[in-house]
């Protein structure tokens, strides 16, 4: 494994993408070196901790033109290889119940969110690694049938920040990263580049690797044994740039994964070790439009979460102004 330092010049990203696969030693020295464990004193918001009231104002001022963004997935409710725990919503109330006016209708919504297909984000009780969970919490003592007393999504609250999107299709001139495709440090810095911008502190980093361009053209597949997406080697560089937030249009791991014996090792580097929330699933098709249109890949991004006490996570749509 390697890992380029954050100041090297790095090449044209490949159109390959090679995962470079990587032992558990190599990974747990990984996760060692990039770990924030006892940095903040509110450790259950973890890196939002990163950001202020100065970073949210230099988010509004990237606000120039008004155009707004969602960036959340359909509610998807129909079951496909990409989508095996299907949200519900069905009507509860159809208006036909004898009361005093006005009729009123009333639906239910329900998911198992943390899957394939719902946009959501994890909050920092969602991933634990060798029995603990970020700041070195047992996640046995913090977790439990009546949700997490540790991490949980309501800790997090709202969070405005600048966005960047790094738009690895758009850089390579390709529709789409084709499923394994890694996305590692190097390929940061050629996007950086290309599309000049540069990830800071406090930043929500979202990497487009063209998943919903490339299921609206040739159909549903099973993301979980195959998809784009970030390399661990990446890790070390949005540890060294202070990110608050990172996120994708899949599920941020590069798949199949890349570290034997560990299923999603982006997960555990970012949630467990760095204490940086993320965004899964999410659409980033407008995005790209809107950001190709604008000339710039850097907006303000307003995440909200459901205020949800012991949840691991929320569904969520987030939104981005430029």
């Amino acid at each position: 494994m390697s890992s380029e330092p954050a100041g090297a010049p790095g090449p044209r990203p490949s159109g390959t993408g090679e995962a470079v696969a990587v032992s558990r030693d190599e990974f747990d020295a990984l996760f060692d070196s990039v770990r924030t464990w006892g940095r903040w004193s509110a450790a259950d918001r973890g890196a939002w901790n990163r950001v202020t009231a100065a970073h949210v104002g230099r988010a509004a001022a990237l606000v120039r033109d008004g155009t707004v963004v969602p960036l959340g997935r359909p509610w998807d409710t129909r079951p496909g290889p990409d989508n095996t725990k299907p949200a519900l919503h069905y009507m509860s109330d159809l208006g036909d119940v004898e009361e005093p006016e006005p009729a009123a209708y009333k639906d239910f919504l329900g998911a198992d969110y943390h899957a394939k297909s719902v946009s959501h984000l994890d909050a920092l009780s969602h991933i634990a690694y060798r029995g603990q969970l970020y700041d070195g919490r047992v996640a046995r003592q913090a977790i439990g049938a009546g949700g997490a007393r540790f991490g949980a999504v309501a800790a997090l609250g709202p969070l405005v920040t600048r966005g960047v999107l790094l738009d690895l299709p758009a850089v390579l001139g390709v529709d789409w990263l084709e499923p394994g495709r890694a996305v590692r440090g190097r390929d940061v810095l050629a996007a950086e580049e290309a599309l000049d911008v540069r990830v800071v502190e406090g930043d929500a980093v979202l990497l487009r690797t063209g998943r919903f361009r490339r299921r609206r053209d040739t159909g549903p597949w099973d993301t979980g044994a195959a998809s784009a997406g970030w390399h661990v080697d990446a890790l070390p560089l949005l540890a060294e740039r202070a990110v608050a937030l990172i996120g994708s249009d899949g599920d941020n791991d590069v798949r199949p994964s890349p570290v034997e014996g560990l299923h999603s090792p982006v997960h555990t580097l970012a949630i467990t070790a760095m204490g940086v929330p993320l965004l899964d699933n999410l659409d980033l098709e407008a995005l790209s439009a809107a950001c190709a249109g604008a000339g710039r890949h850097a907006f303000m991004l307003v995440v909200t979460p459901l205020n949800v006490p012991g949840g691991t996570g929320s569904p969520v749509n987030p939104v981005g102004v430029l």
